[in-house]
């Protein structure tokens, strides 16, 4: 039947193809409409979305007594049974912990080590991605698989080796302990950044690298001027997965920093929280929130730029 409703040029009418599109797109959902007419394919249908609902509710729920319990006295927040909502909510509780967490130094410390995470990781993972997709190196397949096998690992083995290499430095016999160095050094390099980055860029024509070849562009030119304009949408998840886990990263600052000053706000958060700390206890969760809201305010006003990456790079399911 399309190929009666065809035009000269082989192609459907607009309003073919509209549908035709629609039809494409109705057919790739979890449930068909065929089976929706059927009770089962109803009853199937309604208890994946009660399951849902439930999984998003159970997520939701302690984010919601995190933000509750941040306007909430001391008192209040330990009582049986708990209250939903404050019965005097207190929003100084905000003000306060902002003053007595030193907020502010902490914050710019976290920001420091986000933003330096960001640009050693794209600078790293982006060139080696694009050495490893575009450019002819020895041993290109042992390298790749070499990056699967570090994915196998889990992180936490490499923190001795790791702090042994940051307290002193080969070759140059330095010790990076108590610096932003010796925690934004080890983070310089991803195994997944460069291979996500890697499968994008070979899905880029080489035609494009080709043409700039002829025309006498080097190796440089062609990751500035071709490759990196036409990644963004990949380095845009790259950057965002990046701040995110800088910001919640807790155990590696840990070992590193000692200094009060130089402690992100995850780091400095734990001390406050220690048996020994008399922080009232509406005030670290205020503080909580505080440090909570930028990831989340982030996510909300990228994530389209998020789920437009995550098809693109495909890290689907």
């Amino acid at each position: 039947m399309a190929t009666l409703l065809r035009n000269p040029q082989g192609e459907l009418p607009e309003g073919r193809k509209r549908r035709h599109g629609a039809d494409e797109a109705y057919e790739r959902t979890l449930i068909s409409p065929f089976a929706l007419k059927r009770p089962q394919g109803r009853l199937l249908y309604w208890f994946i979305f009660t399951l849902l609902v439930l999984a998003t509710l159970g997520t939701l729920g302690p984010i919601y007594w995190m933000f509750s319990g941040a306007l909430k006295s001391s008192r209040e927040i330990f009582q049986t049974p708990p209250t939903f909502w404050p019965v005097h909510p207190q929003w100084s509780n905000y003000s306060n912990a902002w003053d007595i967490l030193n907020f502010p130094i902490h914050f710019t410390a976290t920001m420091v080590l986000a933003i330096g995470a960001v640009c050693l990781q794209i600078l790293v993972s982006a060139t080696a991605a694009y050495a490893l997709s575009k450019l002819r190196v020895a041993g290109k397949n042992i390298i790749q698989f070499s990056f699967f096998c570090t994915l196998m690992v889990p992180p936490v083995v490499y923190l001795i080796p790791q702090f042994v290499n940051i307290n002193d430095l080969p070759l140059l016999h330095i010790s990076l302990i108590n610096t932003w160095a010796g925690v934004l050094l080890p983070e310089a390099a991803n195994a997944f950044n460069i291979l996500i980055l890697k499968s994008f860029f070979d899905g880029i024509p080489n035609e494009l690298s080709e043409a700039a070849w002829l025309d006498g562009a080097n190796a440089w030119q062609l990751f500035m001027r071709i490759i990196i304009p036409l990644s963004r949408p990949a380095l845009a998840v790259i950057t965002i997965f990046t701040v995110i886990a800088s910001w919640k990263d807790f155990l590696w600052p840990l070992l590193v920093l000692s200094d009060d000053r130089l402690q992100p706000l995850m780091v400095s958060l734990y001390h406050q929280a220690g048996t020994n700390s008399n922080l009232p206890f509406m005030y670290l969760i205020a503080g909580l929130v505080l440090a909570s809201l930028p990831p989340i305010i982030l996510f909300l006003l990228f994530q389209r730029q998020i789920i437009r990456g995550i098809n693109l790079t495909g890290l689907k399911g």
